[in-house]
């Protein structure tokens, strides 16, 4: 016996099984080789032994050399690090955000890097990045305002903290270079943290490498969104990322490849060296194809991608904090300098060089009655991120100048184009926030210019080269469409460009034509009447006159409007600066007044930005005086009768002041009541829309009901009554079995309505007996069967709620449930007529009403034909 057992076990030990089986296989066969006894039963009362709970190995402890992931780990940091480079126009290129951009991606490769290793849950990965974050993150994000520069303190771990959900928006409401606070380090800092830790991640505990690029895709594409309209070195970073991403990817994919072939064939040599070599070498070529291939199409696409100047980045749909619709315009207070402020010191600027213009604000859109600040265009005005680096990127011998405001008030800022840097010095003593205009030059305080603010500007002035400017074609800007211009500015334009061929002379024609032929006057005390403002009406007048009289506000304006008629990128500013021949003009302190405002004109060139030009003629070009006219001799007035009275006239009925008054007291009523009809018509035509749908179900079923009463033999109408029922109870929700007989469906209905058991119960068998009975019932026991069905409808509809009987009514249920019905009696119709063809050629079924009443229908069919054959 016990040979036979080890028999029939031999075959078994050597099939294969689970480790599990092995073991127990083991056990068995060394308690059988030493003759061991049966086994000790298990008491009851003893505990079953504990699992033992496995740890797993580290992911670092694979048959892959060591070496593999730190190469691993150092091509994710340069791929990371690659994608770090697209925050640097946004922070001005300063070192402090690659400081903590790269920073953070050594710190989260190695958090990547412990969780690899002890093989740490999502929860645990969390919990240990959020420490790292925060204990390494006020010496990476946060120098300024930790401790010496790299401690931890209150206002360091507080902007770490906050920053987490604040920063982003901090970083697009800035105006580039934003600076290196806090606020918006985080940015780069947190995100190439998260995008290194999941990036090391993926590369370290997942076999499929690919995974490892979508964290560096995401910084990539993070960096571009949060960056700024310029591009930096687009062709060589994405070179190097799309090169370094192919050769990274295809070094994992060849140690795969190798690691599958070694679980197939373990320890075994390989024979065929010479087929080895060869299929590496096609290999490396392969590769190496690959990779010049996507270099050349990355070098000859980024161009081409890159050099659009309607890139857009999501600073650019952000919208600016001030509200300039509600500002006026700098311009209207023209007149008021010249009047009633020419002798007021407004300011005192220091270091100011010769024939140098301060700007308050630059004005691109018109109305028809004033220049204003656009908010879509010039106006993307943006808080200053760091007022020491403002980097507008200009040319030009830079130096300081430092203004004082004395009588000046307003919110635009006193500013010299083109700043560098703006330290600002409030004279109320916290510093409020600054926006800055880059595109026109100008900057913003909405809290208002005081008395006492001082403030310094590290200015750049650009030297325009004559030649490059008669060389240069107009640069393309978006300026807002001019409105209300009148048509004589068009026809001026055209006759003073004449015959100038270049961009620079069709600008030099105008502002010649306005220095040659205008005249001087700003409307002062001794000087010819010259009115305010820039309306439309105004410059119809100055241009349309004998002579064209007015001062810088009317001649800059006009300028402007023929230049944008002729297609010509103009824009009107208005600033301060002094006359040439002031002996004043290139001292090392100045003080403006009101009498040193001027207003003019701008015109952008390709290349050179935006040239200034002055059409205001000189100031002693003024109009000339009015031809005397010959004093007219007066006749001796004689003293005439008065006329005699005269009668009223008869007015005919209609033109009485009543009918008038009656008439346009009509009108108007009429007027408001069209107006009143037209609202609650546009209001309901919504309604109308969604209440269509509900009447079209109330006439359907209304006239289904009429059908079911009217229609038909009266056994038909009986089962319409009962089906009328049915219809009821599924609108309202019941779970109604269209197979089943009337009196097994009234049975299935107790539940949902109780109330009506016994009705219900009555309806079916006086259906049944009307149907399948004999002969047909009378037009009395219809009605009175109707009557039931009235009954038993209002206290099914009783027993619910309110707005379950609306929902009911509305209900298309049953009007679905009567379409399925209906074609499924058409069905059983045409399988009936075969089987009635077969056994009586020429035989039909006769159809009618009845088969509206799906299967009680075809049951009322069968019953007449029964009654007929008996």
């Amino acid at each position: 016996m016990s040979a036979r057992r080890s028999a029939a076990a031999q075959p078994q030990e050597n099939q294969p099984g689970t480790p599990g089986q092995a073991s127990s296989r083991a056990g068995r066969r060394a308690q059988r080789g030493a003759g061991a006894a049966a086994p000790k039963e298990r008491v009851p009362n003893e505990r079953a032994p504990r699992p033992v709970h496995v740890r797993q190995s580290s992911a670092f402890a694979g048959g892959r050399l060591w070496w593999h992931f730190i190469l691993d780990g150092a091509v994710i940091a340069v791929l990371l690090g690659i994608a770090i480079l697209g925050f640097g126009p946004t922070f001005g290129h300063d070192p402090a955000y690659l400081v903590a951009g790269f920073g953070a991606i050594v710190l989260g490769l190695g958090v990547a890097a412990m969780g690899a290793h002890w093989r740490l849950g999502l929860i645990s990965m969390v919990g240990v990045g959020f420490l790292v974050y925060m204990i390494f993150g006020s010496a990476l994000a946060a120098p300024q305002e930790a401790l010496l520069g790299f401690l931890p303190s209150g206002d360091s771990l507080r902007g770490l903290l906050l920053g987490i959900m604040l920063s982003w928006k901090q970083l697009l409401t800035l105006a580039p270079p934003v600076g290196t606070s806090v606020d918006v380090l985080v940015v780069p800092y947190l995100s190439a943290f998260v995008a290194a830790i999941v990036a090391g991640t993926l590369a370290w505990r997942v076999r499929n490498a690919y995974w490892a690029l979508v964290p560096v895709v995401a910084l990539f594409i993070t960096a571009i969104l949060f960056g700024t309209a310029e591009v930096f070195l687009p062709v060589l970073r994405g070179s190097l990322l799309t090169v370094g991403a192919i050769v990274w990817l295809a070094y994992r994919h060849e140690l795969l490849r190798r690691e599958m072939a070694g679980s197939i064939s373990a320890n075994q040599q390989v024979q065929d060296a010479a087929g080895a070599r060869t299929s590496l070498l096609r290999r490396i070529g392969l590769g190496a194809g690959v990779i010049l291939v996507a270099s050349a199409v990355t070098m000859a696409a980024a161009p081409a991608l890159t050099q659009s100047s309607d890139r857009e980045v999501l600073r650019d749909t952000v919208i600016p904090p001030p509200d300039l619709h509600a500002l006026p315009s700098p311009l209207t207070k023209f007149r008021d300098y010249v009047k009633n402020e020419k002798d007021t010191v407004l300011f005192t600027a220091e270091s100011l060089p010769k024939n140098g213009r301060v700007r308050i604000a630059a004005m691109d859109n018109y109305d028809g009655v004033v220049f204003n600040v656009d908010p879509n265009s010039s106006a993307s005005f943006a808080p200053i991120g760091d007022p020491n680096a403002l980097s507008q990127g200009s040319k030009g011998e830079g130096s300081a100048v430092g203004l004082v405001i004395d009588g000046y008030s307003g919110v635009w800022i006193p500013n010299v184009a083109v700043a560098g840097s703006l330290s600002y010095q409030s004279a109320q003593g916290a510093t409020p926030t600054l926006y800055l205009n880059k595109e026109s030059g100008t900057a913003l305080n909405l809290a208002g210019v005081t008395k006492g603010d001082a403030y310094s500007m590290d200015v750049a002035f650009p030297q325009v080269d004559g030649n490059k400017l008669a060389g240069s074609d107009f640069g393309r800007v978006n300026l807002p469409k001019l409105e209300n211009v009148p048509q004589v500015v068009g026809t001026k334009a055209n006759e003073f460009v004449g015959e100038a061929d270049t961009p620079l002379k069709k600008v030099q024609a105008l502002e010649g034509a306005f220095q040659r032929e205008g005249k001087f006057s700003n409307g002062l005390e001794g000087q010819t009447q010259s009115n305010s403002g820039h309306s439309a009406a105004r410059i119809t007048k100055m241009l349309s006159g004998k002579e064209m009289v007015g001062d810088d506000e009317q001649y800059a304006t006009a300028m402007v409007l023929m230049a944008r008629h002729l297609g010509i990128p103009a824009r009107v500013v208005m600033g301060f600066y002094l006359d040439e021949k002031d002996a004043n003009n290139g001292a090392s302190t100045i003080k403006m007044k009101g009498a040193d405002v001027h207003a003019w004109v701008e015109v952008n060139f390709a290349g050179l930005g935006w040239v200034p030009f002055n059409p205001t003629p000189d100031k002693d070009h003024v109009p000339n005086p009015p031809e005397p006219q010959n004093a007219s001799k007066p006749k001796p007035q004689v003293l005439q009768p008065p006329p005699p009275p005269q009668e009223p006239a008869d007015l005919p009925p209609d033109s009485a002041p009543d009918a008038l008054d009656t008439d346009s007291k009509k009108d108007s009523q009429a007027g408001i009541w069209g107006t009143i009809l037209m609202i609650v018509g546009v209001a309901a035509i919504p309604i109308i829309i969604i209440a269509l749908p509900l009447i079209l179900i109330v006439v359907l079923k209304s006239r289904r009901r009429k059908k079911r009463h009217t229609t038909g033999l009266p056994t038909d109408r009986v089962g319409g009554g009962w089906s009328e029922v049915m219809s009821l109870a599924t609108d309202l929700g019941a779970s109604v079995n269209s197979s089943g007989t009337r009196r097994e469906t009234a049975v299935s209905l107790y539940s949902a309505f109780p109330t009506t058991q016994g009705t219900t119960a009555l309806l079916a068998e006086k259906a049944d007996a009307a149907i399948f009975g004999p002969g047909q019932p009378s037009e009395e026991d219809v009605a009175t069967y109707w009557q039931h069905v009235e009954h038993s409808v209002q206290g099914m509809s009783g027993s619910v709620g309110f707005w379950k009987r609306q929902r009911a009514k509305f209900s298309p249920r049953s009007l679905l449930a009567d379409t399925k019905a209906r074609a499924q009696s058409r069905a059983q119709s045409k399988a009936l007529s075969r089987e009635q063809s077969k056994d009586s050629p020429g035989g039909h079924w006769a159809t009618g009403p009845a088969q509206d009443q799906g299967g009680d229908g075809i049951r009322s069919k069968l019953a007449q034909m029964m009654k007929k054959k008996s």
